[in-house]
């Protein structure tokens, strides 16, 4: 499997679990230790190690440690870009569908013109 190099790819491919993105959002609350983060689901500690590890190489957590725990925040600095990069999209659309609106009101304007029964 070809791994993606740039930093968008590497953001959308951790977000693109639910298990990780679960992670993220326990992790808004504050720092928490890989346990505090496994309890909810159900599976192996080395396999929310796993997860954290896609989630730290995509820059989005911090891991640190603290004697025998390991404590993880939030890093949110790649949410930030690839939200931009949606808001250039959510833009386009916007304006797709403003020009729609306002030919559909023409066209609608134009029916009631050409309305015999008007």
């Amino acid at each position: 499997m070809i791994m993606p190099t740039d930093t968008l790819s590497t953001t959308f491919a951790a977000l693109a679990d639910p298990t990780r993105r679960a992670i993220l959002k326990k992790l808004t609350k504050g720092e928490q230790t890989v346990s505090d983060l496994a309890s909810p689901f159900k599976m192996t500690l080395p396999a929310i190690s796993k997860h954290l590890k896609v989630l730290a190489n995509a820059g989005l957590i911090e891991r640190g440690r603290d004697a025998q725990w390991r404590p993880c925040k939030l890093r949110a600095a790649p949410l930030k870009t690839a939200a931009n990069w949606i808001e250039q999209y959510r833009q386009f659309w916007e304006e797709r569908l403003d020009r729609l609106e306002e030919y559909l009101k023409n066209l609608q304007a134009k029916e009631k013109e050409n309305d015999p029964a008007n």
